[in-house]
């Protein structure tokens, strides 16, 4: 079998793998970080949202081998230590989530919204960049207020963890 070493929340990781496995397989199964959740296994609903070389990825969609050598995120590595990330936390204080299990694809996409598109987000802009991202629970209302909110967090100089 092959191997695949890569940097994950800022940690070497090596494994063979099966040339088959999917990245977020490597992260639950290998690594047991099972924040990075599986919602549909055909790269609809989002809640396998990581950060490879600082780009959100589905990673449902890539195989662990095509990540070899780079530097992938989760949700897991977000936050500093115990004190969340400005996303965390605003998904947290906006109540922008429910069952959670989409929640931790939707922050990901967030943090990378918020640095491709900047810190003032309208909600229109929000709504579409999380076309991507389902969630099951919800209308999105607190969701979209969570990210406008945490957006605003991350301007303000707010401690971020690992991906800021």
């Amino acid at each position: 079998m092959p191997t695949v070493t890569l940097k994950v929340n800022g940690k070497k990781q090596s494994a063979d793998v099966d040339p088959r496995t999917l990245l977020v397989q490597f992260l639950r199964e290998h690594l047991r970080l099972t924040g990075t959740h599986v919602g549909c296994d055909t790269s609809q609903c989002g809640a396998c949202v990581v950060h490879v070389n600082g780009h959100a990825v589905k990673s449902c969609t890539m195989f662990a081998l095509s990540a070899e050598g780079a530097d992938v995120l989760t949700i897991e590595g977000l936050a500093n230590g115990s004190a969340l990330h400005p996303m965390q936390e605003a998904f947290r204080e906006n109540h922008g989530l429910q069952c959670g299990f989409c929640t931790p694809g939707m922050i990901m996409t967030a943090v990378d919204m918020v640095k491709r598109k900047g810190n003032d987000l309208d909600e229109e802009t929000i709504r579409h960049e999380l076309e991507g991202n389902l969630c099951r629970c919800t209308g999105y209302h607190n969701i979209v207020k969570a990210i406008a909110a945490g957006a605003k967090a991350m301007k303000s100089g707010a401690k971020t963890g690992k991906a800021a």
